[in-house]
Parts: C-alpha cells; structure tokens; sequence
C-alpha cells in the first residue's frame, strides 16, 4: 500500500466486490487533458471506443480535467462533454451535434487553446494532448506536427517516427536496413497498377511466391489486407488495396508461421509487455473482423485469451519468446518511437526465425488487456503515457529550433 505525497495519488476502484486502492503518480487529476478520438479514417469507430474505454474511463476514475476532442469523418473538430460518452455515438445524437454544433478554433498563441463556439464561451487551455488517433490524420504523423507547432506535449510517438511507422513500406525498409529480417516484398504506386495492371502483377508473380499478403501500407486494423493463395486471384486483392490507399504492398507469407505482437511503451527506458499470440481460424489471418467483431469469442481450437482471441503470454518454442522481445525493441528503437506502439511480429517456427511485419504508434484499445497481464492496470498505463509525453517534451523543448543571423540586413 502506498502512501499519498506530492507527486504520489491514490485512487479506489470496485473489483469483483471487492474495494481494491492502487496508486498513480505525477497528479494528472490537476492537469487539462484534451483526448482526440474519431478522425478522417476508416477507424474512426475503433479510434472512438478505444478513447473512451481505454483513455477517459480511467482518467475518470482519477478526477483529470478531460476535454474530449472529436473530430468528424469530414474534419470538423467539436468539444463537449457529450463526446465522453458512447451511447452518444452509438445513438443518432453525433449526426445532431455535428449537424448543429459549431466546430470550434483552436489557438497556438501562448499554448495550445481550444475556443468552443459562442459568445459566452470560455477558452480551455490544453495541457496535454493524447490522441487516440487510429490510422490517417491521426497517429500517421499528421497530428503530432501540429500539436509539436503548437507546444503542448502530446501521447505517443513523434511525427517522424510517425510517419514511417505508418508506412509498412518504409519502415521495412528502415528495418531492413538496420539488419531486422522482414518478409519478402513488393509495392508499387496505385496510379502504376491502374496504367499497367498486367506489369504490376508480372512483377508480383515473377519476384514472390504463393501464398501472399496484399496490403494498403498506410491503414492499420487489418483493412483492405487479402490473403491470395493463387495467382488468378491477385488482381482482385489488388483492386481491394487500390481503394483504400495510394501505394499497394504485396508481401510473401512467412512459411510455418506464428503471428505475434509486443506491446511496448517508454522512450529512452523500454518496458515490454507480454508477447501475445493472435489465435485466428486455420490457415486464415487475423483481420479485422477476428480483432474486433469477434472479441468474446473462441476462435479455432485455441482458448479463449483477453479479449477472446489470444494466448498471453504466447506459448512459443525454444528461445523465441526472447528473440520476439529483443527483435520488437530493436524495431522500437531504429524507427524512434516514443510513448507507446506495437509491435507485430512473424515467426517462422521450423526456422526459427523472427520477421518484423509492422508497427501500430497507438495500440487500440492501449492493449490494455496485455498490460492488466502484466500487472499494470489502465489508471496506471494512462498515466505513464501522460508522464512519459510530459518527458519526450521537455526534451525536445531542450533542443535550441531557432537562430539569430544578420542574413535580412543585407537586402
């Protein structure tokens, strides 16, 4: 039990009857915390619950000042106390907000300033930015420039970490080049495949072997990804990915294959959750439907795990469950994450060999589920990440971005 003291909280919480009182530290109940959830992405409803379940709910439980952000599927940002709450989304009362609300400014003079629509209404002063952005316009990097303009620390990877790990087709490269073995690939701009459809799909069949994985390399949550098993099916799969993105990412499928993923958060010091093994129907792959509409359920043979699906921590041979741990942490540091990602891994098991696959820079649902394993609770991992967000900032804020010359008296 610990005891209350200047940067030292403690909060109670109900678990199975019983009264259970934890601690947390760095007083983030006196701090504006503004939560951004939704966004102009595929995964605006994934992004939505993860805010709310993952991130409000257990700021809640310690008093924090939040300022839900929502951003609609057009790019209209609205603030209210409403947007904390998920039978507002899961009701038609969002289409009424957004239809009638005013979206509101924002002002980077002096700190990051939300003004809501209205005369009478009041500027909120941002302390902390967490945005539980999934994919694009979010946690793509899109985000993390602006609020690294407007000098508010922010959850989560920096922009340029960002970027390439929203990118699959540049941070295998990244990987690749900094000797971590990733799968076998090929990518192509979409506007190529649309010109020269048969030349993009030569190139596929005369560089790759069957099976392969087609990708939209910037959307995460398994969308637009297809499994083709035999050439006359790619140009179909292909077709899928050119809906959803401008670049199209073509991968050969890792032989005897074990899929994992290691959740991780830190920014110089790295502290890694338990490696997780997807459990997904045989000879199938773990997609969105498996991630998200099939949580509860059993799937395959396997048991049922956190969220329904998973074996935690995973059962694997050997020494790979140490290889999977060192190889996601060398992932987690060549491309320079900060705060928190994911880290999905492919194992070859006969092998023995571990592929990196890709990075997700905000987890849905935090990996919560992972983290409750490994003895972190949600109230604790909100507020490492907002402890951990207020460091990377001060850091950067140590980093001189401006520099005196005479070079405009000369004209």
């Amino acid at each position: 039990m610990c005891s209350p003291g200047r940067n030292v909280g403690v909060y109670s919480f109900t678990y199975f009857g019983r009264v259970v009182n934890e601690c947390y530290t760095g007083f983030m109940d006196k701090k504006t915390i503004a939560v951004f959830l939704g966004g102009k992405s595929p995964e605006h409803d994934v992004s939505i619950v993860s805010a709310i379940v993952s991130v409000i709910k257990p700021l809640k439980i310690i008093g924090s000042k939040i300022v839900p952000i929502y951003i609609a599927k057009n790019g209209n940002w609205y603030v209210g106390d409403e947007l904390a709450d998920i039978k507002t989304y899961q009701t038609c009362k969002i289409d009424e907000i957004v239809s009638k609300q005013k979206p509101v400014s924002v002002s980077f003079n002096d700190g990051f300033t939300i003004i809501p629509a209205g005369f009478r209404a009041r500027p909120i002063k941002i302390d902390i930015a967490f945005p539980v952005m999934h994919g694009a316009y979010g946690e793509d990097g899109s985000l993390m420039g602006l609020l690294r303009m407007a000098g508010v620390p922010f959850v989560g990877a920096d922009m340029e970490a960002s970027v390439v790990a929203m990118n699959k087709v540049l941070s295998k490269e990244v990987a690749s080049e900094n000797g971590i073995p990733t799968p076998k690939y090929v990518s192509f701009p979409t506007s190529e495949f649309n010109q020269d459809r048969k030349g993009c799909i030569k190139r596929v069949n005369d560089t790759l072997k069957y099976p392969v994985f087609v990708k939209p390399p910037h959307l995460g949550s398994s969308i637009g990804i297809s499994k083709v098993k035999e050439p006359k099916s790619l140009e179909n799969a292909l077709e899928v990915a050119a809906y959803y993105d401008d670049v199209i990412l073509v991968e050969e499928a890792v032989a005897n294959l074990i899929e994992v993923t290691v959740p991780i958060i830190g920014n110089d010091k790295l502290t890694i959750a338990n490696v997780e093994r997807p459990l997904s129907l045989e000879d199938e792959f773990f997609d969105f439907k498996s991630k998200y509409i099939n949580g509860g359920k059993k799937i395959g043979k396997g048991k049922s795990g956190a969220q329904g699906y998973s074996e935690i921590p995973a059962k694997l041979p050997g020494s790979l469950y140490k290889q999977a741990e060192d190889v996601a942490a060398q992932v987690y540091r060549v491309i320079g994450l900060s705060g928190i990602s994911r880290i999905d891994l492919l194992i070859d098991s006969k092998a023995e060999k571990v592929y990196f696959n890709e990075i997700n820079p905000m987890p849905g649902s935090l990996y919560a589920h992972n983290w409750v394993k490994k003895g972190i609770s949600n109230v604790e991992l909100v507020t490492r990440l907002l402890e951990l967000a207020e460091e990377a900032y001060e850091k950067r804020q140590a980093v001189k971005s401006t520099f005196d010359t005479s070079f405009l008296k000369q004209f």
